[in-house]
């Protein structure tokens, strides 16, 4: 293993809790055993769910049926997320990429047989389905069988579903997998030496100012010299998309991510509309603040995230950032640390830099039987410790979630960011409190607000040029230059008069994997942002029982509704006045960097 000898030795995840490895016997024999199990459901059930709803014993009778395919769903789930996670370690290796492509298509293949359960259960009158669920086994499912009830009016004939299905791995999913290839084998030429993304965008946060604008040249021409792929990825995603909303009766371009977060979009707009009139006293007011702090008008693009001038940059070893994280946990909650705790143990985290690894970091929760895993690419920069809290925060929730099983541990968008967001708060204040140096508590500060501005501001208006390039491309095919026109303008509106966006920033849009991957999803980190800033003005307060009510909300995982699990607490999403409560949180840190720079 080749680690950066100034980190420590940085941890790479063992992924046998799952299987050990491509060619492991057990995976070898489960997945041929998911495929029969998912032909004999077809056999046993199909054709036959209304009857069974109908019918004498029906909560016993259906409840057994949606056990049943709850332990298929997990089977497929275990052998999925391996085979991502396996192909995330080194996604241009030939033999990872194979191993991921020919299993997702058997498994999409074998999903195909079990699409007829949901379509039939969504057929049962819903008098007759309240009835069955009223008591009983099925009782346990109705948080699923209501949300799959708000698939309904969305719902196509169950051929075309299966098409649909089955087509998807020679339509988005290879879309997705030539975007993750052709991110991972760029290479970026800087400092004489080539690069991969994930070092060359670390570059952007160098204290010399002439390395991280060498970085952002790299950037610009490298992502430049593939944009014809890049725009081909985009343009045939959105044609993609656009098909599927209309097959299915879908108003608005973002509609079916809406009903996939369960959250209303008169909600969504709500919030963006907020964020956007609060640019001006938000990331226009923290960047003119920055650009006097470097002595100048306007910062270059590439300073945006630069760190401040003459303040001392140090490495942060990988064993630093885990105490780090894990103290913050533990004054919250010795439980959430404890938990936390089995990531690093178990070997749960993978860390470092590698050429092809997948650039970013997520939590996957893989499955209820198993366990998550965290992929980082740790280079000892404070963002990276806010990265890794981030990280476990999801991994906590995945953890805690995990008991409502595998068709109700999944969150929805509208909480799931909760805790990794409120992570990274809980790390955040804990070092802030610790740091009694002024110049040092200033960075800190300023870091902390730049996050959050590239967690609401910056996905807003990501969220808005994903609008238009989806309108515009039902339109027409988009050339490049008319996606980086797009881009440019929400791009101008959001970071305002004091950063200069050169021809250069134009093409970095293109290596933003949520664009392809999940369509509209950025949104979700403005609202979990806004939404752990109230939670933690509650939390604040000091008000006895908050811990105890925060693991009722991680704990229900998506058995309840985001309104119902935020009720606890005194806040409502649906008030346009809520988003207030966050954006002015950001506003008052902004307002004290102010006050420290007036009284330096």
């Amino acid at each position: 293993m080749a680690h950066a000898v100034d980190l420590g030795a940085l941890p790479e995840w063992d992924l046998r809790d799952l299987y050990t490895g491509i060619d492991a016997p057990e995976f070898r024999a489960d997945l041929p055993r998911a495929e029969a199990d998912c032909r004999a459901f077809t056999a046993d059930y199909a054709g036959r769910i209304a009857a069974l709803a109908e019918g004498p014993d029906a909560s016993e009778k259906l409840g057994a049926v949606v056990k049943a395919y709850e332990a298929i769903e997990d089977l497929l789930g275990r052998l999925m997320s391996f085979a991502g996670l396996v192909y995330s370690g080194d996604t241009t290796d030939e033999t990872r990429a194979k191993f991921y492509g020919d299993t997702r298509e058997r498994l999409t293949t074998a999903s195909g047989d079990l699409l007829f359960f949901g379509l039939e259960l969504n057929r049962v009158d819903d008098a007759v389905m309240d009835r069955a669920m009223a008591d009983g086994p099925l009782a346990h499912y109705r948080p699923w069988i209501d949300d799959l009830r708000k698939e309904k009016p969305f719902q196509l004939d169950d051929r075309i579903e299966k098409l649909f299905l089955e087509k998807s791995v020679t339509a988005n999913a290879a879309w997705d997998r030539l975007f993750n290839e052709t991110i991972a084998a760029l290479r970026f030429p800087i400092g004489g030496e080539k690069l991969t993304l994930e070092p060359t965008l670390n570059k952007l946060q160098d204290p010399d100012g002439a390395v991280r604008r060498e970085a952002a040249a790299a950037i610009s021409e490298t992502l430049r010299g593939n944009l014809r792929v890049f725009t081909l990825i985009t343009n045939t995603l959105a044609k993609d998309k656009e098909i599927s909303d209309r097959w299915r009766g879908f108003k608005d371009v973002a509609d079916a991510r809406h009903l996939s977060n369960r959250v209303e979009p008169e909600v969504v707009a709500a919030m963006v509309e907020a964020v956007q009139a609060a640019y001006p006293r938000l990331s226009h007011r923290y960047y003119r603040l920055k650009a006097k702090w470097f002595g100048v008008e306007a910062l270059p693009y590439w300073d945006r995230n630069a760190p401040l001038p003459k303040v001392e940059q140090r490495t942060i070893p990988w064993t630093e950032a885990r105490d780090t994280v894990l103290d913050a946990y533990g004054a919250f909650s010795p439980e959430m640390a404890g938990i936390a705790k089995k990531f690093f143990d178990y070997g749960w985290i993978d860390a470092p830099t590698r050429p092809g690894k997948a650039p970013g970091a997520f939590a996957h929760p893989t499955v209820p039987s198993a366990h998550p895993y965290v992929l980082v690419n740790y280079q000892g920069k404070p963002r990276d410790v806010m990265t890794l809290a981030h990280e476990l925060g999801h991994g906590v929730h995945q953890v805690l979630a995990a008991g409502n099983g595998a068709l109700m541990a999944p969150t929805p968008l509208t909480l799931a960011e909760t805790a990794s967001v409120f992570g990274e708060m809980l790390t955040f204040r804990r070092l802030l409190a610790a740091t009694t140096d002024k110049t040092q508590r200033r960075a800190m500060l300023a870091a902390k607000v730049e996050d959050m501005i590239n967690t609401v501001v910056r996905q807003i208006a990501f969220y808005s040029f994903e609008r238009k390039v989806h309108l515009a491309r039902a339109e027409g095919e988009l050339t490049a230059e008319r996606i980086n026109e797009l881009w440019m303008s929400v791009q101008a509106e959001s970071l305002g008069p004091a950063i200069t966006l050169d021809k250069g920033y134009e093409p970095f849009w293109a290596y933003i994997p949520h664009f392809i991957h999940s369509p509209f999803y950025v949104y979700a980190y403005a609202f979990g942002d806004c939404l752990v800033n109230s939670l933690y003005g509650v939390y604040a307060e000091a008000e006895d029982g908050f811990v105890e009510r925060y693991f009722a909300l991680l704990k229900a995982g998506g058995s309840k509704p985001y309104g119902e699990l935020l009720k606890p607490f005194g806040l409502d999403a649906t008030d346009p006045a809520f988003w207030q409560i966050g954006l002015g949180m950001i506003e008052g840190m902004i307002v004290e960097l102010e006050g420290m720079e007036a009284g330096s």
